[in-house]
């Protein structure tokens, strides 16, 4: 994907004042915080060529209007169009719900009944051949119904079409995601100081998902521990593994918190390392710096994951590091923009998203250090801040 940093937008809800709330409550988005973001992706979406933006329960729904429903076989969906107010269909045992959203004040409710054809609801609200975007967490079942009703009507995947459309974030996202990433370097800090050897992955996992919850988590979307072997699988699920003395364990933890993701990893060892064990994770150090120094306004996504990956492959591990360098951090944990290669997407100020390079060694032991970088005026500001070192544990 391409793309190029959006004008200043005359719609974007004031900075919320300092003083209106302790730093550790976040200012509420309000309904004309809502609106704001309806109407900027409305206009987005003109200038992307759409007719419209359609947009199903999922992340985008909740950024837009703040109304978190259940994804089911009953349709849910905002409409939105450059040319006319929102829309919110909704099935009628649900408007009560969704006439309390956040957004409420500045959207249309349009209902309908159980035994009646929603997408005929829907329908009279779109062009017979436009050409919308769609939220990726659309149910092929309902975009399906869509199609019967409108079949000349053209539907894009909205990352595909409007890759920035939550990349960039205001002040107030901004400020809840720096407070998700220290709430999660605070799990780090403590998670460090329990014993690690003679456990299983499964302990060490709970209780570091205990600390998220307890600085603050709302939800906790994973806790990877990568233990010995299993530290070479960079999704390694926690099992029942007994962690040993001389592991190299790798550590990779998030969730949401006010709504905003943290994702972080660490490597520790358990006991001394060996010199192999300390060259391999300086390395992927060395690296990880280099790519948070790629960081700035204007350059491209890819040149974080090359700065990063060229310390790697100088070093003779090129091809055990087999995944991207990032992914873009929000209301979800990965969204776009991602740091890979091919990846032309210049960065803009306000967008958040993971370094987080590794090197794997099947059989033996996997290394990553990941920190959420947000793009500044002149470079990056690390959203996670504890040591980087190898950390040794009991």
């Amino acid at each position: 994907m391409t793309g190029t940093p959006p004008d200043p937008d005359p719609d974007a809800a004031p900075d919320p004042d300092p003083d209106a709330a302790a730093p550790d409550t976040p200012r509420p988005f309000t309904a004309a915080d809502y609106a704001a973001r309806m109407r900027r992706t409305a206009r987005s979406a003109a200038d992307a060529g759409l007719d419209g933006v359609l947009v199903a329960p999922g992340p985008d729904l909740v950024w837009l209007t703040g109304y978190r429903p259940v994804p089911t076989e009953r349709l849910t969906l905002l409409v939105l169009r450059p040319d006319r107010d929102p829309v919110l269909v909704v099935p009628a045992l649900e408007a009560p719900d969704a006439d309390r959203a956040p957004a409420a004040p500045a959207l249309t409710l349009r209902d309908w009944t159980d035994g009646k054809d929603p997408y005929e609801a829907a329908a009279p609200l779109l062009e017979p051949a436009g050409r919308y975007g769609v939220s990726d967490n659309t149910w092929a079942l309902h975009l399906l119904g869509l199609n019967r009703r409108l079949p000349d009507a053209a539907h894009v995947a909205l990352t595909e079409a409007l890759p920035m459309l939550r990349a960039v974030k205001d002040a107030a996202e901004l400020d809840r995601m720096a407070a998700a990433g220290a709430a999660a370097d605070a799990a780090f800090e403590e998670i460090r100081t329990v014993p690690f050897a003679g456990r299983r992955e499964t302990e060490v996992a709970a209780e570091l998902a205990a600390l998220l919850r307890r600085f603050g988590h709302s939800q906790v979307d994973f806790t990877i521990v990568g233990s010995g072997p299993n530290g070479a699988n960079p999704h390694h699920e926690a099992g029942d593994r007994v962690i040993e003395r001389g592991d190299m364990v790798v550590l990779d933890f998030g969730g949401l918190m006010d709504g905003y993701g943290s994702d972080t990893s660490r490597t520790v060892h358990v006991g001394e390392p060996t010199a192999e064990e300390r060259a391999v994770h300086d390395v992927v150090r060395a690296a990880q710096e280099a790519g948070c120094r790629a960081v700035r306004p204007g350059a491209a996504c890819q040149d974080v994951d090359r700065a990063a990956r060229a310390v790697i492959a100088d070093a003779g591990y090129g091809e055990r590091f087999i995944h991207r360098t990032g992914h873009g951090i929000g209301v979800t944990t990965h969204e776009p923009p991602y740091m890979v290669e091919g990846e032309e997407l210049p960065l803009v100020p306000g967008m958040c998203f993971s370094v987080e390079p590794g090197i794997y060694l099947p059989g033996r032991f996997g290394v990553r250090i990941e920190d959420i970088v947000t793009v500044t005026g002149d470079g990056g500001r690390r959203l996670n801040n504890t040591s980087r070192e190898l950390v040794i544990v009991d």
